[in-house]
């Protein structure tokens, strides 16, 4: 089973850029967006043979997560259960037979780290939530988590700690959330690889310079670990300040 993962930053600006062809290319399962930036009558997608699920912000032209897939989810849960939360579009979960994908966008911390606080909450409740859902099934976690965990993961660990998506408050999140049993499937692949990166500034020819952040994630119940097959980095793909990353995993 092959599931994509990608932050398009608009999604009708992304279709401009090549979208199509990455996702008939890649004949995903499911094929996971966040900040899709649109409410689904803005575009005409045509996308045969999949089920759409859409969770769009209130306010129009901001977040939003989209998911595709083959296979009719019995079950579908859109935004975190807190009121406070449920505004932005930032949450799919869908139920399959023999797991949870959750799609997530998680809110940045902002400029001057004007959001932590409200970040820190966010991350808590999300938790909770995740953490339900594992006691039922298996969860699989993709999106764009605005976090690049540890110094491998950005090109430039000195110069930005305590900037948004690398404050140790950030990182000790993710920590939390790996130790509550979900493995980040690309460091359990390739936990030493450096320069694989799935953001990158628009500024500074950073992309070019391969200059770089993985806050991009696939994380996967540790129930379920071993059934993982490989993860990717699509750094070669455009049309966003992000790429596509992948999870491989057979569930047969």
């Amino acid at each position: 089973m092959k599931l994509i993962s990608w932050n398009v930053n608009g999604l009708r600006a992304c279709m401009g850029k090549g979208f199509l062809d990455f996702f008939n290319e890649i004949d995903a399962d499911i094929f996971c967006l966040q900040e899709t930036k649109m409410q689904p009558d803005q575009l005409k997608l045509e996308l045969e043979g999949y089920h759409q699920l859409w969770c769009s912000a209130q306010k129009k032209g901001y977040s939003g997560t989209a998911m595709f897939c083959k296979e009719k989810p019995l079950s579908v849960i859109y935004e975190l259960p807190e009121e406070v939360h449920a505004t932005d579009g930032r949450v799919i979960a869908a139920e399959f037979e023999a797991f949870w994908l959750v799609n997530v966008y998680v809110p940045n911390s902002q400029r001057g780290l004007t959001r932590l606080d409200y970040r820190m909450e966010w991350e808590e409740a999300f938790l909770r939530f995740v953490k339900e859902l594992d006691e039922k099934k298996p969860v699989l976690i993709c999106g764009d988590m605005n976090v690049a965990h540890r110094e491998i993961d950005l090109k430039n660990p000195k110069t930005n700690i305590n900037n948004a998506g690398f404050t140790p408050q950030e990182r000790e999140k993710m920590t939390v959330l790996q130790q509550n049993g979900f493995v980040d499937s690309f460091r359990y692949f390739y936990p030493d690889r450096e320069g694989a990166y799935s953001w990158w500034s628009y500024m500074f020819h950073a992309r070019e310079n391969n200059a770089g952040w993985r806050i991009d994630y696939f994380l996967v119940s540790e129930k379920v670990k071993e059934k993982m097959k490989d993860a990717k980095i699509h750094a070669d793909i455009m049309g966003s300040d992000h790429c596509p990353v992948e999870l491989e995993i057979d569930f047969a």
